[in-house]
């Protein structure tokens, strides 16, 4: 304890004055902060600002990109949207015009079917009056045969020889 009181009689020493002391400390330490931590502490805030200053230009160049990326995703999604619209007018046109086909391609047949069905028709008609003609004809002649011999007597048959004689000798001279 000798020691620590010879700071009071003007020697180095410990003073426990906590008023006086803490001041001084303060000075000191700020003072060896300030000297040796001063270059230090201004290299760590300029690296932090240098970090920061970059990172801020980044930000900016990627917002600048995804503005670019954006116009031309918009661009494309406009293009898209136009050949969407123009493909769907391309599909009406051909629906219409496959339509018109299709309509004329039926009315065709329905003309095809009506020309046939009258062509079926005609020759129906045309087998009908050829069968109907034979019948007439075959009843005809089977209605003189049963006929004939009573209508036909001697005088009747020598009137019918000496005509055709006389058609034949007349068509030759």
């Amino acid at each position: 304890m000798g020691w620590f009181l010879a700071t009071e009689e003007g020697g180095f020493g410990l003073n426990f004055d906590i008023l006086e002391t803490n001041l001084i400390n303060l000075i000191i330490i700020i003072g060896v902060l300030v000297y040796f931590g001063g270059k230090f502490l201004g290299k760590t805030l300029s690296t932090r600002r240098d970090t920061i200053a970059a990172a801020i230009t980044e930000a900016e160049q990627r917002k600048q990109e995804a503005v670019k990326a954006l116009a031309e995703q918009q661009q494309k999604l406009a293009q898209a949207q136009a050949e969407a619209k123009q493909i769907l007018v391309e599909a009406e046109t051909m629906a219409q015009r496959s339509r018109q086909e299709i309509l004329a391609q039926a009315q065709a047949d329905v003309e095809r079917l009506r020309a046939t069905a009258a062509q079926d028709l005609s020759t129906q008609e045309t087998r009908v009056m050829r069968e109907l003609q034979q019948r007439v004809a075959a009843l005809a002649i089977a209605r003189t045969e049963s006929e004939l011999p009573q209508r036909l007597n001697d005088e009747v048959q020598r009137r019918l020889v000496d005509a055709s004689i006389t058609m034949l000798s007349g068509g030759q001279s």
